[in-house]
């Protein structure tokens, strides 16, 4: 019987847990079946593992979004925005910036 995304992604994680793509890809995939809180588990996993992964930041942030968590939201998207600043990355702190604008 063939793995499931998430199958393969949780026995990649296993063997080497510091992968920030494997747990990038698991997070997205908690997201993409609709499981909110096992991304944000993952999302904040990743960034206390790789504080510099920015997108970690944006999609984390988005998740805090839709599970209601907006002072959380906010907070995250700052702490990319000053990450992105820092290392020029003016993109993703355009995309970080615009997300923030866009809470109530």
């Amino acid at each position: 019987m063939e793995k499931s995304r998430l199958e393969t992604l949780q026995e990649f994680l296993s063997v080497n847990p510091n992968d920030s793509f494997a747990r990038y890809g698991l997070a997205q995939e908690h997201l993409r079946q609709g499981r909110l809180e096992k991304a944000r588990e993952q999302f904040q996993e990743l960034l206390r593992l790789n504080p510099g992964y920015a997108p970690a930041y944006y999609h984390g942030g988005q998740t805090l979004e839709k599970l209601g968590r907006l002072e959380e939201a906010r907070e995250m998207y700052r702490q990319g925005i000053d990450l992105t600043t820092r290392s020029g990355d003016l993109h993703a702190r355009s995309e970080l910036q615009a997300a923030l604008d866009l809470l109530p």
